[in-house]
């Protein structure tokens, strides 16, 4: 295949295989490595034919993927405290996976909460669970990407949608509840008031910090609206004068991008139930940060 008409393929397709991979991984940072194998590997096809290149790419990513989550098994049993994915930039100013051709493959089934829950299924189900719910593919083109029958995928798609229940969907309406919360949550940090913080959080609320060993973070979940509130306000009153954070849209809903030094420290994103946050997850790990570095030293 030649080069031009791969491009032409990368362009069209990119952004759908890149929200595919990071689905199946939860690690923007891989999801992109796969991709841009398998064009690699695509260009490199002497005269075969495809039929179906939109399925044939999905194929060759979904098997990548499950290498992927193969090999890496072992380092994830190991995982120092709660494992988190990944968090995307999803906001207008954003590049990489933003991508507004595809917009509803990165916002409506994109939230901290949703990707969790995928992490439930086994990643044939997971597979199968995303091109038929995420990707709209027929039951005849989902065979033909696993390598199983159709009937066969109708009952592992029904299984994984029986093992998850209903998923946390950002649609409008919650994207704009969680703004709001959002917004009270940072508001009650910056005055220093506990009676504010615990307006907008659960009573029975859930903070999970992902720190993978390399720094210092919650290595068990922070259970209670009360707990949760003296870890922040105990972080505050330990931060440097540099300390600062601000509101940015991550993985469809916004969330908080905390800074030390004008270097990107940490990600906070959020689920909300009723008005109240119910959900508090705080990515610390270096790592899982690496591909923020256009949100460094953030406009004053």
């Amino acid at each position: 295949m030649i080069n031009v008409q791969t491009e032409q393929l990368y362009v069209e397709y990119r952004s759908l295989l890149v929200g595919l991979a990071y689905r199946m991984l939860g690690s923007a940072s891989d999801a992109e490595d796969i991709v841009q194998d398998a064009f690699i590997a695509l260009a490199e096809l002497s005269g075969e034919q495809v039929r179906n290149m939109k399925a044939y790419l999905c194929k060759m990513v979904s098997n990548r993927c499950i290498d992927r989550l193969r090999s890496a098994r072992h380092k994830r049993e190991l995982y120092v405290g709660p494992w988190l994915p990944e968090p995307v930039m999803t906001d207008q100013t954003s590049s990489g996976l933003n991508d507004p051709q595809d917009r509803y493959v990165f916002k409506e089934s994109l939230s901290t909460a949703y990707l969790l829950l995928l992490q439930q299924l086994s990643w044939t189900e997971r597979a199968v669970f995303l091109l038929r719910e995420v990707m709209q593919f027929e039951y005849d083109e989902i065979a033909d990407i696993v390598g199983k029958s159709s009937t066969n995928c109708r009952q592992i798609f029904r299984r994984a949608k029986r093992s998850i229940g209903e998923m946390p969907i950002a649609t409008g309406v919650v994207q704009a509840r969680t703004t709001e919360l959002v917004q009270r949550f940072t508001s009650a940090l910056a005055s220093g008031s506990i009676p504010q913080l615990l307006e907008v959080l659960a009573d029975d609320a859930v903070l999970q910090s992902d720190g993978g060993g390399k720094v210092r973070a919650a290595v068990n979940p922070i259970n209670g609206a009360d707990r949760i509130s003296r870890f922040f306000f105990g972080i505050l009153s330990k931060a440097d004068a540099s300390y600062s954070f601000e509101l940015r849209e991550f993985n469809g809903l916004t969330g908080i991008v905390t800074y030390t030094g004008g270097q990107v420290h940490g990600v906070l994103t959020f689920r909300a139930e009723e008005e109240r946050i119910t959900n508090l997850y705080y990515v610390v790990n270096p790592e899982k940060l690496a591909h923020l570095v256009e949100l460094s030293k953030p406009t004053q």
